[in-house]
């Protein structure tokens, strides 16, 4: 049992569940998290326990003789963790647990959890703000809050916002930006975990990211918008991260537009778990609370081709 210690339970999850799919791809669909985290966990674990599990040929993750012992073995003890969290945690009616990115936790979802309180006293929120893999199909999570292009299979998946993106910066910084190839002229800062582009964005203008400066690069969202926040840049920057700092004035969108990106926000549950009360308490009030924080501002939305010209 002392070896358990030396690996994360993430990672082990995250192999089994490539091993029992077949792919990364679906992994990530199954785990309800990204193609890039599943193979990190799965790299991460195959050096924790000094074995390589899966042979890479062109894209595709095959299975080690190494892999193909354990694989039954981390199966079923998947599934009686699943059994034995089952017995205790599920259907309870007056306690939720949320698994969610530290990001969207700390820039969005805590400074909105005390409304739901507020009008759900009865019902005890605990929040697990963590990258690590979660499957609440087999975890004692209630509900996950993911953001992808979904569709989710094996899980219950209901599309709360689409993800959409614009730049930002320090009111300084503001002043220097009068159309939008101004951009060009000031620092940029990178976020080199984004799964979108300044593409999204400089698009409906007719620019590409050739006119865009270097700039400091941050590991973390919340980051990069303390940084446009400091004056060290202009961030493009989503809603969900940004709408406050916006919203009180620590840093100015100088453009209204904020074309999506493709991506959504997603809850998800276990397809084969009971609903609850509670979780439908929560998802209800999500979705509102979202639309209604965003506040988008007018033009957010035109399309590239209604933009008058410049």
């Amino acid at each position: 049992m002392k070896t358990l210690n030396q690996i994360h339970l993430s990672g082990l999850r995250a192999v089994e569940a490539v091993g029992r799919l077949g792919s990364v791809k679906a992994a990530a669909d199954s785990l309800g998290v990204t193609v890039g985290a599943v193979s990190q966990q799965v790299q991460k674990t195959e050096a924790q326990l000094g074995v390589q599990l899966f042979e890479r040929k062109n894209r595709l993750l095959l299975p080690t003789p190494q892999l193909l012992a354990m694989q039954p073995h981390l199966t079923s003890a998947m599934s009686s963790l699943a059994t034995a969290v089952a017995t205790t945690v599920r259907g309870r009616e007056d306690a939720l647990t949320i698994s969610v990115a530290p990001v969207f936790a700390g820039k969005w979802l805590v400074w909105h959890l005390k409304e739901f309180n507020r009008l759900n006293p009865g019902i005890r929120v605990r929040v697990e703000a963590t990258v690590d893999l979660v499957d609440p199909n087999t975890s004692d999570v209630d509900l996950c809050i993911r953001v992808g292009h979904g569709p989710y299979p094996g899980m219950n998946a209901e599309k709360l916002l689409n993800q959409r993106v614009f730049p930002v910066c320090s009111p300084t910084l503001a002043k220097e930006i009068k159309r939008p190839e101004d951009i060009g002229k000031l620092p940029i800062i990178h976020d080199p975990g984004q799964m979108f582009t300044w593409k999204t964005w400089l698009d409906l203008f007719g620019l590409d990211e050739t006119i865009l400066q270097d700039g400091p690069s941050f590991s973390d969202g919340s980051l990069c918008l303390d940084a446009a926040i400091a004056g060290q840049g202009v961030f493009l920057a989503w809603e969900t991260l940004a709408v406050y700092a916006v919203q009180s004035g620590q840093v100015i969108a100088p453009f209204p537009e904020r074309p999506a990106t493709g991506l959504g926000y997603w809850l998800i549950s276990g397809k084969d778990v009971p609903r609850t009360k509670a979780k439908d308490a929560f998802g209800s009030w999500l979705k509102d609370e979202l639309q209604r924080s965003i506040g988008r501002p007018k033009g957010a939305d035109v399309a590239p081709e209604q933009r008058p010209s410049s």
